[in-house]
């Protein structure tokens, strides 16, 4: 039996363990291969697992620095809360001092000096008692200006967080609705609401602005495109002052009077309207820069309290108590005239934050 053996048999039975036995069918020869060659290949992987391990490190810290901005959350919402709670019940100081003027010049005894009386006592209770200068607390309107970096996505959530608290304490009504169903969810809160404007300037600190702006003088805000054929108004000066003083007339006592006028010549449809809203946030003691707009400020207040419109439109002195005008560059084919009215109840105050985002100092 053992003259019998072939080949293979014989290189199978004196190969090593450790050695795969392979024979080569063109020469017959046996050829033997480490086990072990093949199988310590795959171990040399291993740095790549350090490599992985390293990864995920660096996203954490990038999420670390996104919400870094933002620090003492509680402390911010407590400083918005109560720029909330002082731009509802108390009316700016320059504010104020016009309307009390207003007040002395009204002829005594007449309806208009009643109406500015009533203004008054309203401004002095709703101060006392912390409560709504008026019931239609209106459209929540934020302007924040921030340095490079600041993280606006955060800032929202805390802005809409303080809204819901404000009017859970009645310093808001719950005044925000579903355009298309009417549904009121009670908070404040909805698409374009609080509506949110950002700014980044070159300060290191941020300063929140905010306008409560009610819907009696919202509704009665006016655009026109000149030249606008029924004044004969063209694209001058003139024109934008006849389709202003047209606008005053137009709305009469239905927005609040006496109010105050918020301007924007130029700009397309939209940017003219938000500028013209941004007017709004200039004192009412301030001189318009260029001399031409300041001049036809001044003219405005003065032909308009000539009218006889007069305080809630009960006719007198005071029909309007400022104008505040800006200009936009605009396209050739286009010029237009956007207003916006706030009435007597011109609710606006600002703050600027300190490091830790307490209240550092008002802006009004």
């Amino acid at each position: 039996m053992a003259k019998k053996m072939t080949k293979k048999a014989v290189a199978k039975k004196t190969a090593p363990k450790n050695q795969k036995v392979k024979v080569s069918k063109k020469s017959k020869k046996v050829v033997a291969s480490p086990k072990k060659a093949k199988k310590a290949a795959p171990k040399k992987a291993a740095p790549k697992k350090v490599v992985s391990k390293k990864a995920p490190a660096k996203k954490v810290v990038a999420v670390k620095k996104a919400t870094a901005p933002v620090a003492n959350t509680q402390t911010l919402e407590a400083s918005l809360l109560e720029l909330i709670r002082s731009t509802s019940a108390v009316l700016p100081d320059d504010v104020q001092k016009v309307i009390l003027e207003a007040l002395e010049r009204e002829e005594k005894n007449t309806t208009a000096e009643y109406a500015m009386n009533i203004i008054k006592a309203n401004i002095e209770l709703a101060k006392k008692k912390s409560q709504p200068l008026c019931q239609d607390t209106g459209t929540v309107l934020f302007y924040v200006n921030h340095p490079i970096g600041f993280d606006q996505g955060a800032f929202t959530k805390l802005i809409q967080k303080s809204v819901v608290k404000a009017t859970e304490m009645g310093y808001l009504r719950q005044n925000s609705v579903d355009s298309l169903t009417g549904e009121n969810s009670g908070m404040n809160i909805g698409p374009g609401h609080p509506s949110i404007h950002y700014h980044q300037h070159s300060k290191p600190t941020v300063e929140v602005r905010l306008m409560l702006k009610g819907g009696g003088c919202e509704n009665v805000g006016a655009q026109y495109s000149l030249p606008y054929g029924p004044l004969e108004a063209g694209r001058d000066l003139d024109g934008v002052r006849k389709v202003i003083l047209d606008a005053v007339h137009k709305a009469q006592g239905k927005g609040c009077g006496p109010g105050v006028l918020g301007v924007c010549i130029g700009g397309d449809r939209g940017a003219g309207y938000i500028e013209s809203k941004e007017q709004l946030l200039r004192t009412l003691d301030d001189k318009n820069t260029n001399p031409s707009l300041a001049e036809l400020e001044s003219e405005i207040v003065e032909t308009s309290n000539k009218l006889g419109i007069g305080p809630m439109g009960f006719g007198g002195k005071t029909t309007l108590l400022g104008c505040k005008i800006s200009a936009l560059n605009r396209l050739p084919a286009s010029f237009f005239v956007s207003i916006s009215y706030m009435c007597w109840a011109y609710r606006r105050q600002g703050v600027e934050l300190s490091a830790n985002n307490e209240i550092k100092k008002w802006l009004y």
